[in-house]
């Protein structure tokens, strides 16, 4: 399956300014692969396309991938396009594989926001938008599948500004729409592009534009040239006196603008009939940044602590992502933010504290691997040797004042399933296979329930799950037998309360004592867990603090109310006592333990569920049918509306009534509807359906 490619290395060729590290994100099935095997094929990275639905594309390389026709974890690659370097990664749409994207835009300094012309802005177009927008990345949008019956290229850049937000400024503008898309109107050239259908698209000719599309490529013309001149002072007073601005002027403010992220320039095309790419290629290389053209990075905890994007300035990088090869064993991929890395050297992993020694170095395409002797500033490498580096992990040299990077955070996983090998002599082989993958997803969590002594695997949804138990199968050579997916509860209490334990016991010898006042306060949603001492006088040494702290983390672990994680809570330790002997680290450790979770069982507790936001998309037809499943499943209707010649229908259900849907939706639109869901927030689970939940799980858990 891996094919090697052998190379000496070379100095650096190709100048920091003239490279662009980008990815593309959209909602699934918008043409994300489709797109990048077709900036693969035009630049000459490779000479044959592969398409998706013949499980050929170069970007799906999983057996999975090609099976299932989707994208299901990103690969990068590197190809040149006018002597620009471009390092492009291909992020998965389908929100169960979010961390893919979440820890891609975190390295990446710009991207292709891709949209189907027929859905428009979808819900994962919005995820991936606002995960964009976390870290500060200028985007360029494309509006894919212009073929398509219902494409609507003004409706979804109007779209992108009315859902996103966004000054959208179309760059090229169609020239017909469906079967009648003929290619583009490049706006700043003012010249029809025309593609050949002889080879594919990789010959187009120029040509004027229509007679008939004339004023209406004046009209965005002038769009374009307005918006440009609005970002200039000066220029915007020439244009105010001559009406227009030329492409020399034109390109510049729009780059500025666009990095700055005050524009998002818009093409067009159809990534399967071959048209529009080049020009798409041409945005890249003129309005996305260059890693010269981004802020220096700076530490984590001391601002004052940067590093320029210079090959001779010491080596910092983060490592973003984790990938096991069968051959090589761990990949670890690196973005090289300053500095060079050469193989053999020793790094340090500032994250941990602890050094590492490089391998090699690969430069990947896909999941074909070149060896490369040294790695400069903007590269974005695989790294072998790194055995103690996880994701979001910082390294750098070894020197007095290691810097230590901003990590990358991921969502929490929602759904679990309990897992045991089918073959009892395979436990061993089984866990070795789950840390491994665990190792590579930091949204897929193993852990081990001592009560009904399973194996608990959780992440963010059934494809998730389903993907690794069967990657698990293929790549392990392990089978699984796995239980019913089971919806990650939390509990939070809410009301404040107050109040102390002492923790006493005198069994011959050394005793034990403990003694606390706490306080337990609901925070808001989302607002985690927070510990505050505000112990005076010594009454407790400040040895035992960090102890009292530990055991109220440890209660919150299993709850008291149904033994699920605890939420959303501040803990403050107001007062409490010890003794010169019989005080210990574990004392105080049972102290904090037994004292939040008799406050907690007094604070009204409740049970919180994960809620979905759920877009089903079906033939007007069916719309009473499938708005009639939203409600039964207890579902909230938010809005309906039309697009593309069908209805779509938003709203809000808990993900434990949506084991199934799928099959559902297929069956009451006889085949022709789909949905997507993504995980919006926790909610209170009703009372009687949450003594139901308690009522099963104490039963499963054999708790009397």
């Amino acid at each position: 399956m891996y094919g090697i490619l052998w190379e000496m290395t070379m100095p650096r060729t190709m100048p920091l300014s003239r490279v662009r590290n980008i990815g593309i994100m959209a909602h699934i099935d918008a043409g994300k692969t489709t797109v990048s095997e077709r900036i693969l094929f035009y630049s000459g990275k490779i000479h044959k396309i592969g398409e998706v639905h013949d499980g050929a594309a170069v970007m799906d390389w999983m057996d999975q991938e090609q099976e299932r026709g989707i994208t299901i974890t990103s690969a990068a690659t590197t190809t040149t396009w006018n002597d620009h370097m471009i390092q492009l990664i291909d992020t998965p749409g389908h929100v169960d594989f979010t961390a893919e994207v979440e820890r891609s835009l975190r390295v990446l300094d710009g991207a292709v926001a891709l949209y189907c012309a027929v859905g428009g802005v979808q819900p994962q177009s919005e995820q991936v938008w606002r995960q964009s927008e976390k870290y500060n990345v200028p985007k360029l949008a494309f509006i894919n599948k212009m073929d398509r019956v219902g494409a609507d290229f003004f409706g979804v850049v109007a779209e992108i500004q009315e859902t996103l937000g966004a000054n959208a400024v179309p760059m090229v503008i169609p020239i017909g729409k469906e079967d009648h898309f003929g290619g583009i109107i490049d706006l700043i050239a003012m010249k029809a592009v025309y593609y050949s259908e002889k080879d594919r698209g990789v010959t187009f000719t120029e040509e004027d534009v229509p007679a008939e599309l004339l004023d209406e490529a004046k009209k965005w013309r002038a769009n374009l040239v307005e918006k440009s001149a609005e970002q200039d002072d000066a220029l915007l007073e020439k244009f105010l006196e001559q009406g227009d601005l030329s492409a020399e002027e034109v390109i510049p403010i729009i780059r500025k603008a666009t990095m700055a992220r005050r524009i998002i320039p818009v093409y067009c095309g159809s990534g399967f009939k071959n048209k529009g790419i080049q020009r798409l290629l041409d945005g890249v290389v003129n309005f996305l940044p260059s890693p010269l053209d981004l802020p220096p990075i700076i530490h984590a905890k001391d601002p004052t602590m940067e590093r320029k994007p210079e090959d001779h300035a010491p080596f910092s990088g983060l490592a973003f992502k984790i990938m096991s090869d069968k051959h090589m064993g761990k990949l670890c991929f690196v973005r090289i933010y300053s500095g060079t890395l050469r193989q053999g050297t020793v790094v340090l992993n500032s994250t941990r504290d602890k050094e590492q020694r490089i391998g090699r170095l690969i430069r990947m395409h896909a999941n074909r691997q070149e060896t490369i002797e040294e790695a400069y500033a903007g590269d974005i490498v695989a790294v072998v040797g790194m055995s103690e580096t996880r994701t979001g992990d910082t390294i750098c040299t070894m020197d007095e004042k290691p810097i230590l990077l901003e990590t990358i955070e991921f969502p929490t996983p929602v759904m679990s399933i309990s897992i045991k090998p089918a073959n009892r002599g395979e436990s061993d082989k089984m866990g070795a296979a789950l840390r491994a993958l665990a190792d590579e997803d930091p949204t897929f969590l193993v852990s081990f329930d001592q009560e009904t002594s399973e194996t608990i695997l959780s992440g963010m949804g059934e494809l998730h799950l389903e993907v690794l138990v069967e990657r698990m199968k293929r790549e392990y050579h392990v089978i699984g037998e796995v239980g019913r997916p089971e919806v990650a509860y939390r509990e939070t209490a809410t009301a404040s309360t107050e109040g102390s334990y002492k923790h006493i016991k005198q069994t011959g010898g050394r005793g034990q004592y403990a003694h606390v006042v706490m306080r337990l306060e609901p925070v808001g949603p989302g607002m985690g867990f927070s510990f505050i001492n505000e112990v005076k006088g010594g009454n407790i040494p400040s040895n035992f603090i960090p102890s009292v702290e530990k055991g109220v983390v440890h209660a919150m672990t299993r709850g008291p109310f149904a033994g699920y994680p605890v939420v959303d809570m501040q803990v403050t330790l107001l007062d409490g006592s010890y003794h010169d002997v019989d005080s210990s680290d574990f004392a105080f450790q049972e102290a904090g333990r037994a004292c939040f979770k008799e406050l907690f069982l007094k604070g009204n507790p409740e049970l919180l569920e994960p809620v979905m936001g759920v877009e089903v998309t079906c033939p007007e037809d069916y719309m009473g049918p499938v708005t009639g499943s939203v409600c039964s499943r207890r579902g909230r209707i938010d809005s309906m509306e039309t697009k593309g010649g069908d209805k779509v229908i938003r709203g809000f259900v808990p993900l434990n009534d949506m084991f199934g849907y799928a099959g559902s939706v297929r069956s009451l639109t006889q085949g022709r509807g789909g949905f997507t869901m993504q995980f919006e927030r926790y909610e209170a689970v009703p009372f009687a359906i949450a003594e139901e939940i308690i009522k099963k799980r104490r039963e499963a858990n054999k708790i009397r």
